[in-house]
């Protein structure tokens, strides 16, 4: 039986704009921000020390936590393109929401139940991309843990499947039914609510074509969002691959959830509207100018296995070369480092120079005192290759694997997010088929990125685009 939702939210509006908003008015408006931003700090310092010590989950570790963020928040501020004209309701907004979501399901069990449902169903999702996998192989093939058997067949299947659920309409309903959330709680534009709420789901370049009749009419800080999201997270079709893994599936499925409001929040500290955005006051997921040569969802599921494939032999030709390129770097620096006697488990590599020069970013994670250098190196790892490399890592190498659990799922929500060269190769390779000028600008745009995702010694975590996120999900560890 089917029951319309308006039964639900008319009292709940009624109710809110009768308590909630009546008290906000009779606030005198200069004291919103302030009283908002004070309340949002509160809340943080409750949901962080009010709960009980558990191992080396302590409040002093905790302590370190928000120290980090606190310094976080002054880097962006500083660095911000125009810091005097920040929209400071965003921010306090996107922080307060990131953090609820982390409480919800770190220390709620209805919060974890609804989230370990989520996760249970990605692996049943990957494992039918296995089943696919079995009938042009075999059945020992399937069950093997390469990236080539495990990770690639379930991003062609992910892909196409999305691809069919856009044709029929399912996927613009819940993508504009999420992002109406944050299109009013946080202000934003309609352009930016819709890919921020849909880039977790099916990555940053598929999210960035849903708006692709707006590309030409996007604003500098609008391209800005667009690219901070592909960023600060991971696609869902590399997502359930992970789970696959056995890495923590709550703590990845809440950090893609985090994500969203964590990036509207930095990218508005990073880089304010100056401009008037087309789409602003209104959420809108515009036709998709391909469907018109699409006959029916067949045909759609048939189009998305060829770009899925498209899309995997992308992922797996950046990681061959990239990773060969690391090695052939790490031979180079072993072979110099051996004349200085660096040898053995002290071999100079990148790994190696990274673990220490991170450091102090796994100090501000609040990272327990020992395990600082392994998170660091794990966090290097993910920069200078790629999240897989962390992730297997973490689950395979005896020297990760041994660490608290504190430190594992600081390390798991540090290394969700996406590679920076495949990143942008992505996002420039679906921003072309929209517009040059959008193409164009994500390229200028993504040497200040980068730099702010891996050259800030005092950031609480690598990339500029989810430290919120991450530190959130620290202050709540259950």
């Amino acid at each position: 039986m089917h029951i319309p939702a308006k039964l639900f939210l008319r009292p709940v509006r009624l109710i809110w704009l009768n308590t909630v908003v009546r008290v906000y008015d009779l606030v005198p408006a200069k004291l919103h921000q302030p009283l908002a931003g004070l309340g949002t700090f509160a809340v943080f310092l409750v949901g962080s020390f009010v709960p009980e010590e558990t191992g080396d989950n302590t409040r002093a570790n905790r302590a370190i936590s928000i120290f980090g963020f606190l310094v976080m928040l002054a880097v962006l501020t500083v660095t911000s393109r125009n810091w005097r004209i920040i929209p400071w309701h965003t921010v306090i907004g996107g922080m307060l929401t990131q953090f609820i979501v982390a409480v919800f399901v770190l220390r709620t069990k209805a919060g974890y139940d609804i989230f370990k449902f989520i996760s249970d169903m990605a692996r049943q999702l990957l494992g039918f991309a296995g089943k696919g996998l079995a009938f042009l192989t075999d059945e020992k093939m399937a069950s093997k843990t390469w990236f080539l058997t495990g990770v690639v067949p379930a991003i062609i299947f992910f892909i196409a499947l999305v691809q069919m659920l856009y044709y029929v309409g399912f996927l613009q309903w819940f993508i504009r039914k999420f992002a109406v959330f944050f299109f009013w709680s946080l202000k934003v534009s309609g352009a930016e609510a819709v890919v921020a709420a849909a880039t977790p789901f099916i990555g940053q370049g598929e999210s960035a074509m849903l708006i692709r009749p707006f590309m030409d009419h996007l604003t500098m800080a609008e391209i800005h969002q667009i690219m901070t999201c592909g960023f600060a997270t991971i696609a869902g079709s590399v997502l359930v691959a992970y789970i696959g893994m056995g890495l923590n599936a709550q703590a990845l499925v809440s950090s893609c959830i985090m994500s969203i409001p964590a990036t509207l929040a930095v990218s508005k500290m990073r880089y304010p509207e100056t401009e008037k955005p087309l789409t602003a006051g209104r959420v809108e997921v515009p036709k998709n100018e391909e469907d018109e040569h699409t006959v029916n969802a067949l045909h759609a599921f048939t189009n998305g296995s060829w770009f899925g494939l498209k899309i995997g032999a992308t992922i797996v030709a950046c990681l061959l070369t990239i990773i060969a390129f690391v090695g052939l770097i790490n031979g180079l620096l072993g072979w110099w480092g051996g004349y200085w006697g660096l040898e053995g488990d002290r071999t100079l590599s990148l790994e190696f120079i990274l673990g220490y020069l991170l450091y102090p970013v796994a100090w501000l994670l609040g990272v327990p005192k020992n395990n600082l250098r392994q998170v660091g190196e794990l966090i290097g790892k993910k920069v200078i290759i790629n999240e897989y490399a962390a992730f297997e890592a973490l689950v395979k190498n005896p020297r990760y694997m041994e660490m608290a659990p504190r430190s594992k799922l600081i390390a798991t929500y540090a290394c969700c997010v996406s590679n920076y060269l495949y990143t942008c190769n992505a996002q420039r390779e679906c921003q072309l088929t929209g517009c040059y000028r959008a193409s164009a600008t994500s390229a200028r745009l993504a040497s200040k990125l980068v730099f702010y995702r891996r050259s800030l010694l005092n950031a609480p975590v690598m990339s500029s685009e989810s430290p919120f996120r991450h530190l959130s999900a620290v202050f709540s560890l259950p």
